[in-house]
């Protein structure tokens, strides 16, 4: 009876281990060598990672990572109140829910280049609505300062429409009978949303919660279009530089690469591994 099951897994698990598996562990042995790709690898153990202590476009790349984690999360929230609002019965609710999960089905390129477009110094829309309020023009992407929140700004867009989608999903499988037990209670507004509906979106926000941060953390395409690292690499990020590093037209580091990967991993890590031990830890107390 399980020799079926496991057969249909085979494939599934066989490529995950080829193509996810095996080079983790082969970046993390990379990682110890100075290897320019082609020729032969110099041991050179830790090396690349003391070295990266001192870097300062690492520190820069580290910082933007953070910054995308914080301030990308609020994709999830937004998510949650879109959800809520199409969630309704009301009259045209098909086209809202269409060109609310439009941004999702685009791109990331296109997003990049739709907004590039958008935060044209002179010609951007975002400049002609400054002009029409009486603000000063403002070249978002030429300003170092504000690049990073510019890009993030671009990938909020078809993030949240990815959240909304999960809560969606998540709304229609809320126990109706409980909302009515609520109600009867006397449970309204923010009450209900917070003692009843959330507590049940718990598989949603998981889910939305490591996709999301999986994102912030490998935010590459979006950087690549939009400054392609730039101005004076201040939107860099772990990823970004890691390709700088080892496959850009001045890198072939594979080793200070990979360095990279690997804390860019083990970060990622940390941040999933919390979120899947509180939600086996909850599971486990709602079991008792």
């Amino acid at each position: 009876m399980t020799v079926t099951p496991l057969l249909f897994l085979l494939p599934g698990v066989l490529f995950f281990a080829v193509y996810v598996v095996i080079p983790i562990f082969q970046s993390f042995q990379i990682s110890l060598y100075d290897w320019d790709g082609l020729g032969e690898a110099t041991y050179v153990g830790l090396e690349n990672y003391s070295e990266l202590v001192g870097d300062r476009a690492f520190e820069i790349s580290l910082w933007n990572n953070v910054k995308w984690l914080v301030l990308y999360l609020l994709a999830i929230p937004a998510g949650l109140f879109i959800a809520l609002f199409l969630n309704q019965t009301v009259a045209g609710i098909r086209l809202y829910k269409s060109l609310f999960f439009f941004p999702f089905v685009l791109s990331q390129v296109v997003v990049g280049l739709v907004f590039s477009w958008f935060y044209l110094p002179r010609e951007g829309l975002l400049n002609a609505v400054l002009g029409f309020f009486g603000a000063g023009s403002i070249n978002v992407l030429g300003d170092p300062t504000l690049a990073t929140y510019g890009i993030i700004a671009a990938g909020l867009w078809p993030q949240t429409a990815y959240c909304m989608i999960l809560y969606l999903t998540g709304l229609n499988a809320v126990d109706p009978e409980q909302i009515e037990a609520a109600r009867l209670d006397g449970a309204k507004g923010r009450h209900m949303l917070w003692y009843v509906v959330i507590p049940q979106l718990r598989p949603a926000t998981f889910i939305a919660f490591v996709v999301t941060i999986i994102g912030a953390l490998r935010s590459f395409d979006l950087i690549s279009i939009m400054t392609n690292g730039g101005p004076f690499g201040s939107t860099r990020v772990l990823s970004f530089y890691m390709f700088e590093q080892a496959l850009s037209e001045y890198g072939f580091r594979m080793g200070y690469g990979s360095a990279i990967a690997v804390v860019l991993f083990m970060i990622m890590l940390v941040f999933i591994g919390y979120f899947l031990w509180s939600m086996w830890n909850e599971e486990r107390q709602s079991g008792h």
